[in-house]
């Protein structure tokens, strides 16, 4: 298993300068009464030596839109590189369930979405689950939220909005602000918007990004008698559901007319042609964001005691593989970022490792010094920037389930991809299946655009056995019943 890359560390003022500000960027919040104005309570005593904690998420962000992990000659994401250079970029990160509400369900609990009860959009998270927040919270935290939840149940178009106070909240309980399906409430330039009180605030001729950017400048400048954690959730670059487009700011609109093509789209049927010039504006908005939360964690004095982490709870496919932008076992569907920095995670390294979202919430309790709860199913990966031997024996696998599209599971490894489904479910509808039979089997090492399925051929028979054995301990493994996998002898 090959190590980490370590580079040399990057100077404070060099991590500054690729955090700068720049020109049609968002504008920074006013403090004060407006800060006061987001209403988080401060209850628990000061604790000066346990570091904040920020975690930035941008719904179906490609890993490859990275500008520091892949060689992508048109994306412009400077902000977050910086991060990249400073931290641990982890290059091999898995989504669990590649599609919105399921998994923030698994990141939120660090448990597979079938355990959180969420396996599939609508449906409420097992409030009897620890999540982030119950745990910083219970640690002496403020935990916080702003933007876009999806982690409630919905009926209809009921509750798509505010969150009331209790346990739909996942344990935020501090600050919660902005609505459970944000993309059915708004639109890039005006919405809905709800505030801590349940009060419909709105915003209007302001990019929604630069609208969710700037409350949380407000809340990172006010006065802070404890650590905080902050959940950070951009809609964005996800589609705007009722017109199917990728809307970027309208300081982006015409910046990407011929922008470079992704490797694993260039061959395949589906929308990238006419949407991907949008979605690099929406990736660049929300790099506009990262670079204005560390400017304002820098002027605040917070900087150097605050963790940042920027991430995806799922890809986008530009509807390549199945019809689906998500809910496909592919990589640009699992594959997500995941980057780190500050106290603790400063190891400016490269990590190849296979890890995956359901380690997120052992990592940040780790990182923050508190004691993981034994529910936990993912581990810490803070270790994996101090070692060489702990990067060794780590397990490169990921577990994934997939729904809504097709009741499937799979593994992902450093060298292959291997998933199953259960053919007579239709539209994924069922949350897991007794029976399972193969579906894709690819070669990640040797082909990653994943052009040739090697289910059923017989030369890959062998590799399909092991997976296949592997796979069906993992599924019991993640707290579902024994299941049957029929193997495919036959491909097209």
């Amino acid at each position: 298993m090959a190590d980490s890359t370590n580079r040399n560390h990057p100077t404070r003022r060099d991590f500054l300068k690729g955090a700068a500000l720049t020109s049609g960027m968002i504008a920074t919040a006013a403090s004060g009464a407006a800060a006061a104005d987001l209403g988080v309570s401060d209850t628990a005593p000061p604790n000066k030596r346990r570091p904040n904690v920020l975690m930035i998420c941008a719904d179906q962000f490609r890993a490859d839109f990275i500008g520091a992990s892949h060689k992508n000659s048109s994306v412009k994401t400077p902000h977050i590189d910086a991060l990249a250079e400073r931290g641990m970029n982890f290059r091999q990160c898995i989504s669990n369930q590649p599609l919105c509400s399921p998994s923030r369900a698994s990141f939120l609990t660090s448990r597979y979405a079938t355990e959180a009860g969420v396996w599939r959009l609508g449906l409420e998270l097992d409030h009897s689950l620890p999540t982030i927040a119950t745990e910083f919270r219970k640690n002496g935290y403020s935990a916080n939220f702003i933007g876009k939840w999806h982690v409630s149940a919905t009926d209809g178009r009921k509750n798509l909005g505010w969150i009331p106070p209790g346990p739909s909240r996942g344990g935020f309980d501090d600050l919660w602000e902005g609505a459970n399906v944000l993309e059915l409430v708004s639109h890039p330039y005006e919405g809905n918007y709800w505030d801590n009180d349940g009060k419909n605030i709105g915003f209007k001729d302001e990019y929604r990004v630069d609208f969710i950017a700037n409350r949380a400048v407000q809340f990172i400048e006010r006065q802070h008698d404890k650590p905080w954690l902050l959940f950070l959730s951009q809609l964005e670059p996800h589609h705007q559901n009722d017109v199917d487009e990728f809307v970027p700011p309208k300081r982006y609109e015409d910046k990407y007319i011929d922008p470079y093509i992704p490797t694993d789209l260039r061959n395949l049927l589906g929308n990238w042609r006419s949407r991907i010039p949008g979605y690099y504006g929406c990736v660049q908005a929300i790099d506009d964001c990262v670079g204005t939360l560390v400017e304002t964690l820098q002027r605040t004095g917070q900087l150097d005691n605050t963790i940042i982490l920027f991430f995806s709870d799922h890809g986008c496919t530009f509807r390549t593989r199945m019809g689906e932008y998500k809910r496909s076992p592919h990589e640009p569907s699992i594959h997500v970022p995941f980057v780190i920095a500050g106290p603790g995670f400063d190891r400016s390294c490269v990590i190849d490792e296979v890890v995956s979202l359901i380690d997120m919430m052992p990592t940040l309790l780790d990182g923050a010094g508190l004691t993981l709860p034994a529910s936990l199913r993912g581990k810490s990966l803070k270790k994996l920037g101090e070692s060489a031997q702990a990067r060794k024996n780590w397990d490169s696998t990921a577990y994934f389930q997939i729904s809504q599209s097709i009741c499937g599971r799979g593994i992902r490894t450093r060298d292959w991809s291997y998933c199953v489904f259960d053919p007579a479910v239709k539209n994924g509808q069922a949350e897991s299946s007794a029976h399972y039979q193969d579906f894709v089997l690819y070669s990640i090492a040797d082909d990653p655009n994943e052009s040739l399925n090697l289910v059923g051929r017989p030369e890959y028979r062998e590799i399909a056995d092991q997976l296949r054995q592997e796979l069906a301990s993992r599924i019991v493994a993640a707290g579902e019943a024994e299941t049957t996998i029929e193997p495919i002898h036959y491909y097209a």
